[in-house]
C-alpha cells in the first residue's frame, strides 16, 4: 500500500473533513476538504457527505473513518452528538458497501490520539498519556506505555451534575459566550477530574480549539501532569484514521 492510497476522514458533530495522508510524515499530502455535518446526522446523510469528501479527491483506495462515539469491532455503540440511528449499527460494513472499498472505523479521539502518539506531542512518551479533544464535545484517548485503551469517552464524566462536555467543550464556550479566562476555569475543573482518576504524566489538548492554545493554556493552573497542545492540531483525526486503515491492510 502506497502512502498516496491511504485516505482519512474525520466525522465530527459539526463537520466532516478528509484528505489523503502521507503516513511516513504523519501529515496530510493535500489540503483537506470539509463539509458541514448534515442535520440530522443520520447514517444515510453522513454516508452521502463522506462520499462527497472522498469524491473531491477522486480517491479509490482504502479509507479510514473516525466516529464521535464508542466503536467496537466496527459497530457504533453510542451517538451522543449525531443521530441515534447509529447506535448498534455495523458502521464499518455500511461504509464498505456504500463506498465500495475497504473501510476501517474507529473512535474519533482514539484516532487523534494514535496520530499524536506516533507523530505528534506524545511521540516517544511512556507512562500514562491522555489526549483530549475539545470541539462539539470532549473526546479522550488514554495510552499506557504507548498502548491505547479504546473508547474511554471521558467527556461524559459527570461534572456538576452534567456531562463534562456540556460545561467544558469548545462548543460550550461558544454556547455560553464565555471569555477565554472563564472557559479556562471550566477546563481546569475538568482536568482536575481526569487527573484524579488516571494520574497521567502528560495531557495533550487537541481538537479545533488547539490552534488557539495560546489563548487558554497559559491560563490553566500548574499541575503534576504536563499540559501541551497537540502538534497535529485538528488534522490528527484524519491522520489517525488513515493510520488505522493502513494497519487493517
Amino acid at each position: 500500500m502506497t502512502v498516496a492510497t491511504v485516505f482519512g476522514v474525520d466525522i465530527g458533530g459539526s463537520g466532516i473533513k478528509g484528505a489523503p495522508v502521507d503516513l511516513e510524515r504523519g501529515a496530510l499530502s493535500e489540503e483537506r476538504y470539509k463539509v458541514l455535518t448534515p442535520q440530522p446526522a443520520s447514517p444515510e446523510a453522513v454516508v452521502a457527505a463522506v462520499r462527497e469528501v472522498i469524491g473531491h479527491f477522486d480517491h479509490h483506495g482504502p479509507v479510514g473513518l473516525t466516529f464521535p462515539g464508542v466503536v467496537v469491532g466496527g459497530h457504533t455503540r453510542t451517538a451522543a452528538n449525531v443521530n441515534p440511528g447509529w447506535i448498534g449499527l455495523d458502521a464499518q460494513g455500511l461504509f464498505r458497501e456504500a463506498l465500495d472499498r475497504p473501510a476501517t472505523v474507529l473512535n474519533d479521539a482514539d484516532a487523534a490520539g494514535l496520530a499524536e502518539l506516533r507523530h505528534g506531542a506524545g511521540r516517544g512518551r511512556g507512562g500514562v498519556v491522555l489526549v483530549l479533544t475539545f470541539g462539539t464535545g470532549i473526546g479522550s484517548a488514554l495510552f499506557v506505555d504507548g498502548a491505547l485503551v479504546p473508547n474511554t469517552e471521558l467527556g461524559h464524566l459527570e461534572m456538576r451534575g452534567k456531562d463534562a462536555e456540556r460545561r467544558a467543550s469548545s462548543a460550550a464556550k461558544d454556547r455560553h459566550e464565555l471569555t477565554w479566562p472563564e472557559w479556562a476555569v471550566r477546563v481546569d475543573e475538568y482536568l482536575d477530574l481526569v487527573e484524579r482518576l488516571f494520574s497521567p504524566q502528560l495531557i495533550i489538548i487537541g481538537g479545533g480549539v488547539s490552534r488557539k492554545h495560546d489563548k487558554f493554556l497559559p491560563l490553566l493552573r500548574e499541575r503534576d501532569a504536563g499540559v501541551v497542545p497537540a502538534l497535529l492540531r485538528n488534522d490528527a483525526g484524519i491522520v489517525g484514521a488513515a493510520m488505522a486503515a493502513a494497519a487493517a491492510g
